[in-house]
């Protein structure tokens, strides 16, 4: 949680003397926040939900991704990213990062095969994709794009921001992420179509609350609504969030000018004027080395974050992808050509590059005194690990 504070609580304390918790009535929260989102996004259709990973569900639904399908995923990021491709029925294929942390292009078009339809890119702690790369060789290849932003709120590529160069994205406002509400999501999309199946799939009773329409067509689905006290809290932290992002890119940009002569490689950024990391991070030559200077830091070797890693995905390694055998997509009879070559050594140049990669968190809250404390330990470690 990076900052919250008396106007959140203010905000939340108003929702409830309210007494309109629920997200359907005229001028509600969270019908504020999707406009208002959707707005400073530049896209038409924000629809909030319960979490990033039913974001990225309803994403995939929206889309019409479903069973036969293959979805490219990288072989690092949040173990939701492939669960919400699995949850729409369809198979993910895992694929290399590079040494940004986020989706290698050439490894994707290497592993585009006759069933992929579609590809997620995802920002990686803050740090944004080659979306350049990636959208040329998704034209080339007729392949939808399904952003994972969930790590990204704030950030832009290119002028535009995160989230807005895709078919459909997700977006994560738990409590990690730098604007939260404990737990929560968003879906964006410029499609009126695919808004329409994504709020069916965040709320298959959402004709009910606000009218049955002839161009939507009901379908059974989970709840995942969001309530006003969720739409609260984000209204207030959307107003936090610009300057919170523009605190901690400052903050990077002292850091890396000041360890320059350190003698140590900062992980590569695709657009380093919009990123909204919350750590900074270094590429080392040996996996050795890395830890070392881990150690002395007080950093975290990236490919030890735990979920974060494909190795780690239990449940995806072992091809249980659902409650019942019946519904599981890895038994579905449209999935028997899809391709489920899962193993702890499928990606081994991710693994390598997770090894020797440090990361260092970033606090907005940090004073002028912190972070030059930040700076002399960062050489001082550099110093003594060989950097």
């Amino acid at each position: 949680m990076l900052e919250v504070g008396q106007k959140e609580i203010d905000a939340v304390a108003k929702v409830i003397k309210s007494g309109k918790m629920f997200r359907y009535h005229a001028g509600g929260q969270c019908e504020r926040f999707e406009r208002r989102y959707a707005e400073i996004l530049g896209v038409k259709h924000v629809c909030l939900t319960s979490s990033g990973t039913t974001a990225l569900t309803a994403a995939m639904v929206g889309l019409e991704i479903g069973p036969g399908d293959e979805v490219i995923v990288p072989a690092h990021t949040y173990m939701a990213t492939a669960v919400a491709v699995l949850a729409a029925g369809a198979i993910p294929v895992l694929c290399d990062i590079d040494e940004s942390i986020t989706l290698d292009p050439i490894a994707m078009e290497a592993v585009i095969g006759p069933r992929t339809r579609a590809v997620v890119p995802v920002h990686m702690w803050g740090v944004a994709c080659d979306m350049r790369a990636i959208r040329r060789v998704a034209r080339k290849h007729d392949l939808l794009i399904v952003e994972d932003a969930c790590q990204a709120v704030g950030g832009s590529y290119k002028g535009k921001p995160l989230g807005t160069l895709s078919d459909a994205s997700g977006f994560s406002f738990n409590y990690f992420k730098n604007m939260t509400c404990g737990e929560g999501g968003a879906v964006a999309t410029r499609s009126k179509a695919v808004m329409n199946r994504v709020r069916t799939m965040i709320d298959c009773c959402n004709a009910y609350w606000t009218g049955r329409k002839a161009d939507v067509q009901p379908f059974i689905s989970n709840g995942s609504r969001a309530s006003e006290i969720q739409g609260a809290l984000l209204n207030v932290q959307l107003d936090r969030i610009g300057p919170l992002v523009n605190r901690l890119r400052k903050q990077k940009q002292r850091i890396t000018a000041e360890t320059a002569k350190a003698g140590l490689t900062p992980t590569p950024v695709h657009n380093p004027e919009g990123e909204c990391a919350t750590q900074i991070s270094y590429l080392f030559d040996a996996p050795a080395q890395a830890e070392r200077f881990a150690e002395l830091v007080g950093g975290t070797i990236t490919g030890k974050t735990g979920r974060h890693t494909y190795t780690e995905w239990d449940a995806i390694l072992a091809k249980r992808g659902s409650h019942h055998p019946a519904l599981d997509p890895f038994r579905l009879k449209e999935n028997r050509t899809c391709r489920m070559n899962y193993g702890k050594d499928v990606c081994k140049g991710s693994l390598d590059i997770l090894a020797r990669t440090v990361m260092i968190g970033l606090n907005p809250r940090a004073t002028a005194a912190d972070v030059k404390r930040k700076i002399r330990t960062i050489n001082e470690a550099a110093e003594a690990a060989g950097g």
